[in-house]
């Protein structure tokens, strides 16, 4: 999904995605005299802005946000469900957390999101490490569960709704850089792929308010966010009817589609960024194309998730494209948008009856479409989804393993390439603050949303620098900032 996560390498694989996926909430408020809660987070990029509406509902409720989990009253975990390694990982951190709570009599622990939707009462029965279970639909009944656990019951809910977008909540921006943030414009998903958990774990797909979404966008401009990032498991399905003026039109019940909210955003200002994440490649369009290529401030940046490049597999996969549409797609955003235009991906390695022939083209679409740079895992079956029920995952982990270094291989080989082209050319960075490595440089994303890395000199975080690419490597471009006058000259 893209990206803040691991924005200093582009190249993820299974164990690298999931280790730099977990954020703890910093403290915003005094602590005197109210809770403390702690959020960690796993997983998606919903899964980060959900833990923002969490926050802001509990803040209600008398609760301030604390980055220290030995001094919190109530600990949240916002799990994920898309791989076996994510639930583990879970676990895991439940037992460190039990520790917590020994210690700390009172203490209660939650189990947020897509793993407490999957297992349900399940997870108490089989943990019993936590006493709140809540799904994705179900945030605004927190203050309740957990009146419910501190007279000793066991707080349940995971009920999915198909209205629930939480339009109304003003998210607490949490570990924010004051610069970047996301903005949910819609819930759930209506595809039904094969190996995926999602439509279980956060029900059917419902747009939120397009005006609410433009509402939230202005308030994170006035209070000095230069960049939004509009969230949706499939964005371009994105659909809300209005009555009224609805991008030119004047009248009537109008149909508000992705393009039309894209550019209602983008016309907040110039000045501020808008990328979005992530694109099917089944429903996105020519016409959110062009409306990106209509405003410079919407990010040449295309998320499009192919996970296979073989028809077959594809189809098993209940993707519901062909090899030739997703190159379609492709061709569409390069006629369009032209070769510069960033195009990221995801890729499973190792479905189940996949060939190695078939693995092949999947390389050899990755060669095509010359991909900046890509999420790729080998395949991990899922209990309940229709993979699991109708196929045997019959691939041998050794040649998963094998199969997905190839493809790792090629990316990296890839992503240089793509990066080396940008050698000699000005980018526009937004800083989003100290480099990684050293506090002696500044980093940000271009357009295109690769990292830059440049000498801090005068410069602040929250500006946008005009950036001279000098080095690269697979990952990152490496430049000096060039004075106004050198850029117009």
């Amino acid at each position: 999904m893209e990206q803040r996560i691991a924005d200093s390498l582009k190249i993820l694989t299974e164990a690298d995605k999931e280790a730099c996926e977990t954020v703890r909430v910093s403290e915003n408020e005094p602590l005197s005299g109210k809770k403390r809660l702690f959020i960690e987070s796993y997983g998606c990029q919903m899964n980060f802005s959900d833990s923002e509406i969490v926050a802001s509902v509990m803040r209600d409720a008398g609760f301030v946000t604390t980055s220290d989990a030995n001094n919190a009253d109530l600990i949240f975990l916002n799990t994920c469900s898309i791989r076996d390694n994510a639930e583990q990982k879970v676990r895991n951190r439940l037992k460190q957390l039990n520790f917590i709570k020994k210690n700390r009599p009172g203490t209660l622990i939650g189990v947020l999101g897509c793993m407490a939707e999957r297992l349900k009462t399940k997870f108490l029965e089989e943990e019993k490490m936590v006493d709140i279970v809540t799904g994705p639909d179900a945030y605004r009944d927190l203050p309740r569960l957990v009146e419910e656990a501190e007279t000793g019951q066991k707080g349940v809910n995971v009920f999915l709704s198909r209205e629930e977008t939480y339009a109304d909540i003003s998210p607490i921006r949490l570990n924010s850089n004051g610069v970047s943030a996301f903005i949910s414009i819609m819930r759930g998903c209506d595809n039904m792929c094969s190996f995926c958990v999602v439509p279980f774990t956060r029900g059917r797909e419902r747009s939120r308010d397009a005006y609410s979404i433009v509402k939230e966008a202005e308030d994170l401009f006035r209070d000095g966010y230069r960049e939004v990032t509009l969230l949706g498991q499939n964005v371009d399905s994105y659909k809300w009817k209005s009555e009224g003026n609805v991008v030119g039109e004047t009248s009537g019940q109008m149909l508000v589609n992705f393009a039309n909210l894209l550019e209602m955003v983008a016309q907040i200002s110039p000045e501020l960024r808008v990328r979005f994440s992530t694109s099917h490649p089944k429903d996105i369009t020519d016409e959110v194309l062009y409306t990106i290529k209509k405003y410079d401030n919407i990010c040449n940046h295309i998320h499009l998730p192919a996970q296979s490049g073989n028809t077959r597999v594809l189809e098993i996969m209940n993707r519901t494209y062909t090899r030739e549409w997703y190159i379609d797609r492709i061709d569409a955003i390069r006629r369009i948008l032209g070769d510069d235009c960033g195009v990221s991906h995801d890729m499973i390695a190792g479905f189940c009856t996949e060939t190695e022939e078939e693995h092949r083209d999947s390389i050899s679409l990755m060669e095509y479409a010359r991909f900046d740079f890509g999420y790729m895992f080998t395949y991990s079956e899922r209990p309940g989804t229709l993979a699991a029920k109708k196929f045997s995952d019959d691939i041998p982990e050794d040649i998963k393993k094998r199969r997905l270094a190839e493809i790792i291989e090629v990316q990296r080989r890839l992503s240089l390439e793509r990066n080396q082209r940008l050698l000699g050319t000005v980018q526009r960075v937004l800083i989003e603050g100290p480099s990684k490595k050293s506090d002696e440089d500044l980093s940000g994303r271009s357009d295109q949303n690769k990292m830059v890395v440049f000498p801090r000199e005068n410069y602040e975080k929250g500006q946008y620098v005009n950036v001279l690419i000098t080095d690269c490597n697979a990952a990152t471009l490496l430049g000096r900032v060039l004075q106004p006058e050198l850029v117009l000259g």
